[in-house]
């Protein structure tokens, strides 16, 4: 049936796109993605053989910034923690020194001010903090002030004066190992670190070593290299870490939704329409 597709819909990175799938698609026309991250597709690869690309970034994005928050909160009030001790059978009462942080009058700073960070800011202006953002380029005077964020041009600025650290930025050749050991140690020894972005963004290593000595207090992850990580992997072992399966985008609407942009930009394609969405490689 090669000859009859004209369009490929990846659904959590299936099917694989390599040359040899591309050759057998003599009239493929376009590939869309069922997210935002294309780092999975060899974009200059695709393009060679004139097949256009999209991404669904209006459908991920309110529910991507719910799973940062959720795991911002989650981590400042150790939530995974409480739990277990509140259905343990041993529990009679709540250890005094059980302390979480406070997130109200906090500072977060935004690694990634796209469509997702600036949904980031604006729950965490509703919560009080402070925000401080780094990205390529800066925010209009105006989108600042919306939700009250202040731009820094160096990332170091950004992780000296964060108590919490969201990294929201795709997976490129430029952050591959954003954050690594000179990164964490810049941040305070109470801070914690959020990803949300890519897990190879992040060095696990480094954020192994930084959990363990103190470097930072905590991290929660909703992405890790790789997905799952393996079951004896140090991260698995810690207790100031959260980690979810990459749920960022796992809500019964937001799949629904997925769908619906991926299929306007599959239209647009066969129709000869400009695409929506389109991703062009850089």
């Amino acid at each position: 049936v090669g000859e009859k597709v004209q369009a490929v819909y990846l659904w959590w990175h299936k099917p694989v796109i390599n040359k040899e799938l591309l050759q057998s698609l003599p009239n493929l026309k376009v590939i869309v993605n069922s997210g935002v991250g294309m780092d999975h597709l060899d974009l200059k690869l695709v393009a060679s053989f004139g097949v256009k690309m999209a991404n669904v970034p209006h459908a991920v994005s309110s529910s991507t910034a719910d799973a940062g928050m959720a795991l911002l909160l989650a981590s400042a009030r150790r939530l995974v923690e409480v739990h277990n001790i509140s259905i343990s059978p041993s529990m009679e009462y709540c250890e005094a020194d059980i302390l979480g942080v406070k997130v109200a009058g906090a500072t977060l700073g935004i690694i990634g001010m796209g469509r997702i960070g600036y949904k980031i800011a604006l729950r965490a202006k509703a919560f009080e903090m402070n925000i401080l953002y780094h990205n390529r380029t800066r925010r209009k005077a105006q989108e600042e002030q919306a939700v009250g964020a202040t731009y820094c041009k160096e990332i170091d600025s950004l992780l000296q004066q964060a108590d919490f650290v969201m990294v929201v930025v795709s997976l490129t050749p430029q952050t591959h190992k954003l954050i690594g050991k000179r990164e964490l140690e810049l941040m305070k020894p109470t801070a914690t670190l959020i990803n949300i972005g890519r897990g190879a963004v992040v060095d696990q290593e480094a954020l192994v070593a930084a959990l363990q000595t103190g470097v930072i207090g905590a991290a929660a992850l909703d992405v890790t290299s790789p997905e799952p990580l393996p079951r004896d992997h140090p991260l698995l072992k810690l207790k100031n870490i959260i980690i979810t399966p990459h749920l960022g985008t796992k809500t019964d609407k937001t799949s629904y939704m997925i769908t619906e942009e991926a299929v306007e930009n599959i239209l647009a394609a066969l129709n000869g329409l400009p695409l929506p969405s389109e991703v062009l490689p850089s």
